[in-house]
């Protein structure tokens, strides 16, 4: 891998508060460590995509609108928020500021675009990351050391686990839903009865 993870720190230092930049760094290990447990053939670019996952997560509203607009993308993401908007336009700004990490392994892009929303087709990359960024160790909530240890045993079922608690939280809190993320819950929770047998 021909990137300077030190360039590409200074850079996300620049886009990022300091807890966010703790969280990234967070999701880089936990993206290393579910690709070596689950046999991921570069661990380096999962953890890659980790560190980037949030690249995007601080701009404002214009710029999110800028990328929706300069790239042809569908103007109803307009209506949505930064929650969506940080990965699934976000990708956008960092294939901008980082062409060489875009050019060398776009899938990181795609992980990137995913790792809120889902998706009903993930490969394991996207999985990585949308896991790791929901368990990585900085984080502190309700549920998250069962997530955990559903994650130590199957990636499908910690995407099923994960993403049927984000929409139960979002159902609760009665806002929308982005389609992909009901999309993402319907292809994968199957997957936790294999957890509970």
């Amino acid at each position: 891998m021909n990137i300077n993870r030190e360039e590409i720190l200074q850079k996300l230092r620049l886009q990022v508060k300091a807890s966010r930049f703790k969280h990234c760094l967070g999701v880089e290990k936990a993206a290393q460590e579910l690709a070596e447990r689950f046999g991921y053939e570069r661990p380096e670019v999962a953890a890659l995509a980790g560190l980037l996952h949030d690249y995007a997560k601080e701009q404002d509203q214009s710029e999110y609108f800028r990328l929706i607009d300069q790239y042809g993308l569908d103007s109803e993401l307009k209506k949505w928020n930064s929650s969506v908007w940080h990965g699934y336009v976000g990708w956008l700004k960092v294939k901008e500021d980082f062409p060489e990490i875009a050019e060398e392994y776009p899938e990181i892009l795609r992980a990137i675009e995913i790792h809120t929303v889902g998706s009903g087709l993930m490969t394991m990359l996207d999985k990585i990351v949308y896991v790791a960024d929901y368990i990585e160790e900085n984080r502190d909530f309700d549920g998250v050391e069962k997530a955990r240890k559903i994650a130590n045993q199957s990636l499908d079922a910690a995407v099923a686990y994960e993403t049927a608690h984000t929409v139960e939280f979002l159902a609760h809190k009665q806002v929308p839903i982005f389609p992909q993320t009901i999309e993402t819950y319907n292809a994968y929770i199957s997957a936790l009865e294999d957890i509970k047998k």
